[in-house]
């Protein structure tokens, strides 16, 4: 094979190896010349051709942690990304995974004076910080609605029946034949987010890392993990430009674009250096901040653990807001609306200036108000360079609690990227949404796929901002609840509220796809096409969904090209739409209560869990002391059984039994399908 430029030798082989690749590239080359390969910098591949390229088909996810099974010194997950899914341990003592350290006091330590600050009642601190090590591990992974699966989590130990589910944070849910599946259904493009948390790290137990804790360094694991996965994947290949996108995609693969995301960024060394090593490596994406302040800026608030971590480094306590607990904020200097003060800082404005010079993506999904509009103002100057979220929430249109924090994306923000070209990746997390009016479709099972088709209509009709998922798989953060099933379908809310709904979509729809997200929800990338199936039955839009890719690569090709200017005015958003929000305790209290609980009447079908007989159809629960040892509903009578069935009796008692044929032994006529039963047998 002849190579010359603009190609280098390593971009030969990478055709060698993808034909396709190397014909379309063969086209465009008329004499071939050696050259050498920087140490520095990875060569950018061969340009596409001048005429406009056919529009890339398929839809974009811009946030997933496909290798972070080596974030956090290797110590937190359980299930590689490769090989055979295998069944877990359940987090007994001094297992692999899903546990912090049993005593982490002397974390807390660094830190021992908090002034006229009482600490002794944030739950995190006491139970994080106590000799709670196990205790702090149940509280991390069970929250409303779920069983959890760190800690102690015997019932979540066997893979494909017990984990993955939507609820899943400490086992693998971007295995690479999941991958596969989500670009078989559609899949075209996946921004590869290589991640770690120096703080999460340092609180595992010593056994479980594979090595110190450092967040670059997990950072170069990753990268060495793609780069293995390109080499020896013909269905997926890393991307290092719009062109080169494009023609992987026309070749029918999957393009991954790299991009980092820790707090501590470039850790110590000379960041101009490592800004060139890491795209020489293939970087191609930045967050210049994620959730702690760093020497490039300040990160917005948005959960109580990471203020607890920026304490442990700064020892400040804040009394302008209550963030962490009332009246005080750990860790951040907050103005009154508990807002980081911390903008970009002069090697943070250096480093996004470095970034659009090298046509890079510039994320600020983690970003502050304050960086993010200093980001803005730098990056308007330079004719509206692109900017996009990766991962993030429609504040106008989430619950007052989740709203309240910095994490959350304001209209303004949004239109400022609809100005600059740019694509708004949508976080399918559980969250309880607001009801946004302007839709058919009903806001009727908090945290599924309706409470996604909430934000994402508003986004589309309301903000009318390009829209990509944005997942966060592997990412730390529970997903999209299941309409259906057992395990916790419906609600951010409370028990009585999700049990009505998981109620109504039984009986009014749509129906089940027949696939594991039915039952399990989002619970791995494999189901995102089905995501994206019951948005369209459900009566949304998906079109511009469905085509994000295209849309993601006009982006990036606007990073790189000349510009004249803002790409959109945005000046049509409307934000109106979204219902008054209704507190949870006000619902609550709509509902009837048993034992002081509130529950839904006739909410559960047979072979159900129940705590009372009222929530059983049949009136029949087999629970025990008010509930509190819960039961399942069964039958009470034949009028709860189909009409071929009859409730059964003795060792079937309460479970609908199918009538009998002729000769058959019996009791009784009900259990004949003739309805005689003489001398024991049906007649």
């Amino acid at each position: 094979m002849r190579c010359g430029s603009p190609l280098t030798a390593r971009r030969c082989r990478v055709m060698s190896r993808h034909p396709l690749t190397l014909l379309s590239s063969l086209l465009l080359l008329q004499a071939c010349n050696p050259v050498m390969e920087s140490p520095d910098e990875a060569p950018e591949p061969v340009a596409a051709p001048a005429r406009q390229p056919l529009a890339a088909p398929g839809f974009a996810e811009l946030h997933h942690h496909m290798f972070a099974e080596e974030a956090f010194g290797g110590g937190w997950f359980h299930g590689s990304y490769t090989g055979t899914l295998t069944s877990c341990d359940g987090g007994a003592p001094e297992s692999d995974h899903a546990r912090v350290r049993m005593d982490l006091s002397n974390m807390l330590n660094l830190c021992p004076n908090s002034g006229s600050v009482d600490l002794s009642g944030v739950p995190l601190l006491s139970s994080l910080f106590g000799v709670g090590g196990a205790a702090a591990s149940e509280f991390i992974g069970k929250i409303e609605g779920t069983e959890g699966d760190t800690g102690l989590h015997l019932g979540r130990m066997n893979v494909n029946t017990q984990w993955p589910r939507w609820d899943t944070i400490a086992h693998q849910q971007a295995w690479e034949g999941w991958l596969k599946q989500a670009h078989d259904g559609g899949l075209s493009l996946v921004t590869v987010s290589l991640v770690s948390n120096g703080f999460l790290c340092s609180a595992l137990p010593y056994a479980n890392l594979k090595r110190p804790c450092d967040e670059m360094a997990d950072v170069e694991v990753q990268i060495q993990m793609a780069k293995d996965f390109d080499a020896r994947t013909d269905w997926a290949e890393i991307a290092l430009s719009p062109a080169h996108a494009r023609q992987i995609i026309a070749s029918g693969k999957l393009a991954l674009v790299l991009s980092i995301e820790v707090s501590k960024l470039f850790g110590d060394k000379d960041w101009r250096s490592e800004l060139n090593r890491f795209h020489g490596l293939g970087v191609r994406s930045l967050q210049p901040v994620h959730q702690l302040d760093n020497r490039f800026g300040g990160p917005a608030l948005h959960n109580a653990i990471f203020q607890v971590a920026q304490f442990l480094e700064n020892c400040h306590i804040d009394t302008d807001c209550g963030a962490t607990a009332n009246g005080f904020t750990l860790g951040f200097d907050v103005d009154a609306n508990c807002r980081n003060t911390k903008g970009l800082t002069e090697d943070g404005k250096a480093l996004v200036r470095e970034m659009m010079a090298k046509g890079m993506l510039i994320d600020i999904a983690h970003m502050s108000e304050r960086s993010v509009q200093d980001t803005l103002a730098l990056t308007q100057a330079n004719t509206y360079y692109p900017i996009y979220v990766s991962h993030g929430h429609f504040r106008e249109v989430m619950n007052p609690e989740l709203a309240a924090t910095e994490k959350t994306t304001p209209a303004n923000i949004v239109r400022a990227l609809r100005q600059s070209g740019g694509i708004f990746g949508l976080r399918t997390a559980h969250d309880e949404t607001r009801a946004y009016t302007r839709t058919s479709i009903a806001n009727n099972c908090q945290g599924s796929s309706r409470s996604f088709a909430q934000a994402y209509e508003f986004g589309r009709q309301g903000l009318k901002v390009p829209i990509a998922f944005g997942a966060d798989l592997n990412g730390f953060i529970q997903q999209t609840r299941p309409r259906f099933g057992s395990y916790g379908a419906c609600s951010a809310g409370f028990k009585a509220e999700a049990d009505a709904q998981a109620a109504q979509q039984r009986l009014s729809g749509p129906a089940r796809l027949g696939t594991d997200f039915d039952q399990y929800g989002l619970a791995h990338v494999g189901l995102l096409p089905d995501l994206l199936r019951d948005l369209k039955q459900l009566g949304a839009n998906t079109t511009g969904l469905e085509g994000s890719t295209e849309t993601f690569l006009r982006m990036w090709e606007r990073a790189q090209s000349a510009r004249t200017g803002m790409a959109d005015a945005a000046a049509d958003i409307d934000t109106s739409g979204v219902a008054p929000y209704v507190a949870k305790a006000t619902r609550e209290a709509q509902y009837p209560q048993v034992c002081g609980k509130a529950y839904a009447p006739a909410s559960k079908v047979l072979g159900e869990t129940c705590r009372f007989n009222e929530e059983c159809v049949s009136a029949k629960c087999t629970s025990m002391e008010c509930g509190a040892i819960t039961g399942t509903c069964i039958c009470d009578g034949d009028n709860d059984c189909g009409t071929t069935q009859y409730c059964g009796w003795g060792l079937n008692t309460g479970v609908c039994q199918n009538k009998k044929a002729k000769g058959a032994l019996c009791a009784e006529g009900r259990e004949c399908l003739s309805g005689t039963c003489r001398w024991l047998t049906c007649g």
